[in-house]
């Protein structure tokens, strides 16, 4: 069966806006007489990256799966090695079988820093965390290897662009490293972790404050876009649903 895109692409400009316009209205809403808390809403607000489930909800649909199959909004929780469960963003089950779990992650500025290494940690212990907890067998003993994506929205801007120093007190960091924006660091970071297997693919989109409320994004890197998240995902629950 040829793998059906059409359409997908607008799906996903149509997330970056909703992501955009969600974030504008939660924001508005908590910084009246609490900048702090407007600040935080434009990195933890819960509902603007709901488009991009959407995008993927629709190529599952189209390569045989209901929606029974994809859970979104509930029942979200793993099991763990290093602890006893983690909630993902989207999860898709079918007979008991997981065939994929996904993080759908954004980051805005001002604080690129600290919300950089939090993401960044916070990735690669789920991954980490589940790849043990899949050989221990927690998804049963003859259960297939799951697919796992990681998609960050990033905020095109000069904070987030400019070359980033590093610190190197004691030793040398690795040479791609150095002079390496945030954006950048965030390609590296997907890359690596594709590399290294943690993930089995990844999408890095970027987008300004002015553009992003339009669905108006950029892929830096061309391995690391929806498409290519998309096309995996629907070649391994494809490849499933024939086997079975």
């Amino acid at each position: 069966m040829a793998l059906n895109l059409d359409g997908l692409d607008e799906l996903t400009h149509q997330a970056v806006a909703l992501y955009w316009n969600t974030l504008s209205s939660q924001s508005a809403k908590q910084v009246e007489g609490d900048a702090d808390r407007g600040g935080r809403a434009a990195v933890t607000g819960g509902k603007q990256m709901d488009g991009f489930c959407t995008v993927v909800t629709t190529l599952l649909e189209r390569v045989g799966l209901t929606g029974g199959h994809i859970f979104l909004k509930s029942k979200l929780e793993l099991p763990g090695y290093f602890r006893p469960t983690k909630k993902w963003d989207m999860l898709v089950i079918h007979e008991g079988h997981l065939l994929a779990a996904l993080e759908f992650k954004s980051q805005r500025g001002p604080s690129f820093g600290n919300n950089f290494n939090n993401r960044t940690e916070e990735a690669l212990g789920s991954a980490s965390d589940i790849w043990t907890a899949y050989r221990e067998g927690a998804f049963g003993k003859e259960s297939i290897r799951p697919w796992l994506g990681w998609v960050m929205l990033l905020e095109d801007c000069p904070e987030s662009t400019a070359p980033v120093k590093v610190e190197e007190p004691h030793f040398l960091a690795f040479p791609e490293f150095h002079g390496a924006s945030y954006a950048k660091r965030y390609q590296l970071l997907i890359q690596k972790m594709i590399l290294e297997k943690f993930y089995d693919a990844g999408a890095l989109l970027l987008a300004t404050a002015s553009g992003g409320p339009e669905g108006i994004y950029a892929e830096p890197s061309e391995d690391l876009t929806m498409r290519r998240v998309l096309a995996g995902l629907a070649g391994h629950v494809t490849s499933y649903l024939a086997s079975r």
